[in-house]
């Protein structure tokens, strides 16, 4: 045994023969892991990837992609009562409505109060 070499028959080395016992195993080796289980060209690729990918409507970066606005509006509504945020279109418009009251012609449209009213500080 001096000058032969022993080779070891493992796994690996099985899968990388071209013999049909060994394409099987890729075979059933892809099919139980998820790949593909033939080789396929680019586009094919492209599509069973695209496929293997979460749907739209469960993927949080994109159904909860707006932020909060409602709550955003309130920050800026108190803000703005406090003083430390400048609302030009809410000055303009009560400005207008500041004017006309002046000239005796108030406003037709009727003031939403549930908007424009500021709540109490939760303590």
């Amino acid at each position: 045994m001096s000058g032969q070499t022993v080779k070891f028959y493992n796994y690996s080395r099985t899968l990388q023969s071209k013999s049909e016992y060994a394409q099987r195993m890729k075979l059933i080796s892809a099919s139980i892991f998820g790949d593909l289980k033939r080789p396929t060209d680019k586009e094919t690729m492209r599509v069973s990837q695209m496929m293997a990918r979460r749907p739209y409507e469960e993927r949080k970066e994109l159904v909860q992609y707006y932020p909060a606005l409602e709550e955003t509006q309130k920050l800026m509504r108190r803000l703005r009562y406090y003083g430390l945020f400048r609302d030009e279109h809410q000055d303009f418009k009560d400005e207008m409505e500041r004017i006309r009251k002046l000239r005796g012609r108030p406003s037709t449209w009727a003031k939403r109060e549930d908007f424009d009213s500021i709540e109490p500080d939760e303590d």
